[in-house]
C-alpha cells in the first residue's frame, strides 16, 4: 500500500513539474507573450506599445507566470480551464473536443497496427506451431522497411494516390468514420511493423522452450501451441503498447495537419507555437492523464498474464540456445548503404542549377534533381553523415538511460508514463526556450523521450524474467542480487532491448531532422534526410524520385538495423566440469553457478 501512495505522489509531482514547465514557458524563452499572441491573431499589425500593454492587461502578463499558474490550476477542480489567449473561447470545451477526435483516430489506428502486427508474425507462428523454430526468426526484413517510413511520408502517399487520384477514400476533412481510415493506416503501419518486430523477436525463444517442444510431441495442435506461445510473449510487449496508444494520440501531429484533423497532437503544437498557454497547459495535462491510464491498464493486463506463467515456469528453460545469426542481409544492406554514400559525397549537395529543376534520373543525375536543381544524390549522401552520427549518439543514450531506469520500475514507471506522454516537437520546443536553437537542442529533446519505450521494455522484460521458477531457484540456492543482475538479468534483458533501440534508429534519425526543419536545429539549405523529404513533399506527385530517395535510404537504415540486430544474443554458457563447477561454488556464497551451467 506504501509503494502505490509513493508511486502516485510520484507521478502526480511529475505531471505538477510538467505543467509548470510549460506555464514558464515564454518566460524562459524570453520572449514578450504579448508580442507574440499579437503576432498569432494579428499578424500584419505593428507591435505598438499601446496595443502590446492593453493585452498585457487582457491576459494577466504584468502579474508574472506564478498567478497566472495558479489561477488556472485553482479552476482546474471546477472544470474550467482558462480561455484561450488567442481565441478567447473556453479551453476545456475545445481540448475536449480535440482529444475525442484523437481518441477515436487511434482506436482505429491501434486495431490497424494489431493487424499489421499479426502479418508480420504470421509465418513464425505457422512455421513454429508446425515443426518448430529452434530459437531462429522466421520473418525477414520487409517489416523493418515499414518500420522506417516515416508517418508524414505515408499519410502524403494515401492522400495523394487512394484519396485523390483513385478517389476512393476521402483525402481532407474530420466529417465521418470513412475520413478515419487514410490517416488511421498511415500511423498503423509503421506503428503495427515495431509491434509486429518486438513480438516476432520473442518467438522463436518461446517456441524452442521445452514446454512448446513437449506438447509438440505430444501431438497437440498447432493453433493451440501458438496462442500459448502468444500468451507467453505478451507480458513483456503490453507495456510498449501502452505507450504507441499514447504516442498515437499525442504525437500524430504531421497526420493530422496533412489530412486536416482537429486532434489533440495539433491543437497542442499550436498552441505550444502560439504560446497560448491555457490551451497547451490543457493539452499536455490530457496527455498525461491519458498516459497514466493507458499504462495502468498495460500493467494490469500484464499482471493477469504473468500470473499463469508462474504456475508454467516448471516448464520452462528461459533462455533456449539459439544459432549464430546470418550476415548475409545486414552486409548486403550495409554495402548497399555505403555505395549511395561514396557515389554521392563527390558531388556538390549546395550546387543550384534552375534550368534542371525536377529533373528525372539520369546518368548526370542518378537520383534527380529537387525543386531548386540541386542533385540529390550529393544530398542523400552527404545528409547521411550528420543524421547517422547524431541518430547511433541519441539511441546510444537512450538504450543506456532506458536500461538503467528499467531496472528500477517504482522509479522509472511513472517517469516513463509522464515523458511518453510528450510529444517530441513539445519537447523540443521546452529544450530550446531553456538552451535556445542549435544542433544540441534536437538531439536533447529527442534523448529526453527516446528512452521511454526502452525503459518500459526493460522493466516488463525483468518482470517477467524474475517471475520464472529457474530465478526463485537460483535465488533460493543463496545467490547473492549483483550475480542476479549479472548472470542471469542483464544477459536476458540486453540482447532485446538492444534490438528494439537499433529498431527504432530510423526513427530517431527522422526525428532529429524533421526538428531541424522546424527551426529547433540544423537550417535549410542542410542536406538531412529529414528535410529532404519535408522540402520534396510539395512536389511528390510531380518528382516522386525526390521523395523516394531519401524515404529510401530510411527505409534501407531501417532494414540494415533489424538485421543487425539479430546477432544481438545472449552468449551461451560453457558446460563446466565437476571440479570447475566446485571451484566456482566456492567463490560464490552457494551453488547457483553450478545450478546455471548445468540446466
Amino acid at each position: 500500500m506504501r509503494n502505490r501512495v509513493g508511486a502516485l505522489l510520484w507521478r502526480v509531482g511529475l505531471a505538477a513539474l510538467l505543467v509548470c514547465g510549460i506555464g514558464l514557458l515564454p518566460w524562459l524563452s524570453r520572449t514578450d507573450p504579448a508580442l507574440t499572441v499579437l503576432k498569432t491573431r494579428s499578424a500584419d499589425r505593428d507591435p505598438d506599445p499601446a496595443v502590446l500593454a492593453d493585452i498585457r492587461a487582457q491576459l494577466g502578463l504584468d502579474s508574472g507566470p506564478l498567478p497566472l499558474l495558479g489561477q488556472w490550476l485553482a479552476g482546474l477542480p471546477r472544470g474550467d480551464a482558462g480561455r484561450s489567449w488567442i481565441s478567447g473561447a473556453e479551453v476545456a470545451p475545445a481540448v475536449l473536443q480535440a482529444l475525442g477526435a484523437s481518441l477515436l483516430l487511434m482506436a482505429v489506428a491501434l486495431a490497424l497496427a494489431l493487424v499489421v502486427a499479426a502479418a508480420v508474425c504470421a509465418r513464425t507462428l505457422y512455421l513454429g506451431a508446425r515443426r518448430g523454430l529452434d530459437g531462429r526468426r522466421a520473418g525477414g526484413s520487409g517489416s523493418a522497411v515499414l518500420a522506417a517510413l516515416p508517418e508524414f511520408l505515408t499519410a502524403s502517399v494515401l492522400a495523394t494516390v487512394v484519396g485523390v487520384q483513385l478517389g476512393w477514400l476521402p483525402a481532407l476533412g474530420w466529417y465521418g468514420p470513412q475520413w478515419t481510415v487514410l490517416p488511421a493506416l498511415a500511423l498503423a503501419l509503421p506503428a503495427g511493423a515495431v509491434l509486429g518486430r518486438l513480438l516476432d523477436d520473442r518467438l522463436p525463444g518461446t517456441f524452442a522452450e521445452p514446454w512448446a517442444l513437449a506438447a509438440a510431441a505430444r501431438g497437440l495442435p498447432g493453433r493451440s501451441i501458438a496462442r500459448q506461445a502468444l500468451r507467453r510473449c505478451l507480458p513483456g510487449l503490453l507495456p510498449n503498447l501502452g505507450l504507441f496508444v499514447v504516442g498515437l494520440t499525442g504525437g500524430s501531429v504531421a497526420v493530422e495537419q496533412i489530412f486536416d484533423i482537429p486532434g489533440l497532437g495539433r491543437t497542442t503544437l499550436q498552441a505550444a507555437l502560439a504560446q497560448d498557454l491555457p490551451v497547451l497547459q490543457a493539452g499536455a495535462l490530457a496527455l498525461v492523464l491519458l498516459a497514466a491510464v493507458t499504462t495502468a491498464a498495460a500493467r494490469l493486463a500484464a499482471g493477469l498474464l504473468i500470473g499463469p506463467a508462474l504456475r508454467d515456469g516448471a516448464l520452462t528453460s528461459p533462455h533456449p540456445p539459439t544459432p549464430p545469426a546470418r550476415t548475409i542481409l545486414p552486409l548486403l544492406h550495409g554495402a548497399l548503404l555505403l555505395a549511395v554514400v561514396a557515389a554521392g559525397l563527390p558531388r556538390d549537395p549546395l550546387a543550384l542549377d534552375t534550368a534542371a529543376r525536377l529533373q528525372p534520373p539520369s546518368t548526370a543525375h542518378p537520383f534527380g534533381t529537387d525543386a531548386l536543381g540541386r542533385d540529390v544524390l550529393a544530398r542523400v549522401a552527404h545528409g547521411a553523415l550528420d543524421t547517422l552520427l547524431l541518430a547511433l549518439a541519441v539511441t546510444a543514450i537512450a538504450l543506456t538511460a532506458g536500461v538503467l531506469l528499467g531496472l528500477l520500475p517504482r522509479l522509472s514507471g511513472p517517469l516513463v508514463d509522464t515523458v511518453n506522454a510528450v510529444p517530441p516537437v513539445l519537447a523540443a520546443l521546452l529544450v530550446a526556450a531553456v538552451r535556445g536553437n542549435g544542433t544540441a537542442a534536437p538531439v536533447l529533446a529527442v534523448a529526453v523521450v527516446a528512452w521511454a519505450p526502452l525503459a518500459a521494455h526493460a522493466s516488463a522484460l525483468l518482470q517477467q524474467e524474475r517471475a520464472t521458477l529457474h530465478l526463485t531457484a537460483t535465488r533460493a540456492l543463496g545467490a547473492g542480487p549483483w550475480y542476479l543482475l549479472s548472470r542471469e538479468l542483464l544477459p536476458a534483458v540486453l540482447p532485446p532491448v538492444a534490438r528494439h533501440a537499433l529498431l527504432r534508429l530510423p526513427g530517431i534519425a527522422l526525428a532529429l531532422a524533421s526538428l531541424g526543419f522546424l527551426g529547433l536545429g540544423a537550417q535549410p539549405p542542410s542536406p538531412e534526410w529529414g528535410l529532404l523529404l519535408a522540402e520534396n513533399q510539395p512536389y511528390a506527385e510531380r518528382a516522386p524520385w525526390a521523395v523516394l530517395a531519401p524515404a529510401a535510404a530510411l527505409a534501407l537504415l531501417g532494414a540494415l538495423a533489424v538485421t543487425a540486430a539479430g546477432g544481438l544474443r545472449r552468449p551461451r554458457r560453457r558446460t563446466t566440469s565437476s571440479a570447475e563447477a566446485g571451484d566456482t561454488a566456492g567463490e560464490q556464497p552457494s551453488p547457483a553457478p553450478e545450478l546455471v551451467s548445468t540446466r
